[in-house]
């Protein structure tokens, strides 16, 4: 293939990229790197190994950081492995193509990322004691966030204006299908001891504190010194500065950067600044009727 030839191709998938979306069991998916037939095989033929550690969110909840968090605990604090190798390679997002085939080949023990909601989760983990770490966010901070992704990420459709993203957000016509639906879906897995779940908030107000319960979680005995350097390496400053965490190395096939960065602000109730009175009680009516049913109080509420 020649240079021009291979230019004209590239351009023509970038052209392509924010168009493409497809359904599968009623949810959205980018046309880009996922496909229903991975996502079947998923689903009912990869094998959930009992000492496999899930990243699980919700888009824009905190992904990144909590896989750098976990990383740095499986290194007990040397940022060695966080500088070296890049994030969706220590820590694959099983559900596109070329995260699932990189997860098929990890050597045990593996560390899985994915935002699948659980309905579409291999059907294997319910045999397994691999261990779910769910990571949930204020909602409407991740609408604003992925807003803003939707314009930086080319696999993914760019609404015209807030209030259309709004309405296709609170029915779930996005890609990975409705939040509620999703967080309803993983918190129902509370109470059993393979399942951890812990809010951006929390991880935000005390860090060390989120480490600690973590590791228990996981099992994992760690220094005070090992602890802090888990903390500091683990910082939005030093994420944002390390390109192997920073997305910096994805191609700019899959990214627009004249429109922001992967990691934006990583701040609580930033929607304050995005959102008018009457989105926010839009958003807050929906809430309501859609959450009274979980029995669960975040730190949003």
């Amino acid at each position: 293939m020649s240079p021009g030839q291979k230019q004209e191709d590239l351009q023509q998938l970038g052209a392509t990229m924010t168009a493409e979306y497809f359904t599968y069991k009623g949810v959205l998916f980018p046309g880009v790197n996922y496909s229903p037939e991975t996502l079947k095989y998923l689903e009912n033929e990869f094998q959930v190994q009992d000492n496999d550690i899930f990243n699980i969110t919700y888009p824009k909840s905190g992904t990144v950081w909590m896989l750098e968090i976990l990383s740095l605990i499986r290194c007990e604090g040397d940022p060695d492995w966080v500088r070296s190798v890049l994030n969706w390679e220590r820590a694959p997002w099983v559900e596109n193509q070329s995260g699932l085939e990189a997860a098929l080949k990890y050597p045990p023990p593996r560390l899985l990322t994915s935002h699948l909601p659980v309905q579409l989760f291999p059907k294997s983990l319910q045999r397994s004691k691999a261990k779910i770490i769910y990571t949930l966010r204020c909602p409407r901070d991740v609408l604003v966030s992925l807003y803003h992704f939707t314009h930086v990420l080319r696999i993914f459709k760019c609404p015209s204006s807030m209030d259309t993203f709004l309405e296709d957000f609170l029915s779930g016509n996005v890609p990975y299908g409705s939040w509620f639906d999703h967080v309803t879906g993983w918190m129902g897995l509370k109470g059993n001891e393979n399942f951890f779940s812990i809010t951006y908030e929390e991880l935000q107000q005390d860090l060390p504190g989120s480490v600690r319960r973590i590791c228990r979680f996981l099992g994992k005995e760690l220094s005070e010194e090992q602890l802090a350097a888990v903390v500091e390496n683990a910082s939005f400053q030093s994420m944002k500065g390390n390109k192997m965490s920073n997305f910096s190395q994805l191609s700019d096939e899959f990214m627009n950067r004249q429109k922001g960065e992967f990691m934006r602000k990583g701040i609580c109730g930033d929607w304050r600044n995005h959102l008018s009175e009457a989105q926010s009680q839009r958003f807050d009516t929906v809430y309501q009727e859609r959450m009274q049913c979980l029995g669960v109080t975040f730190p949003w509420d």
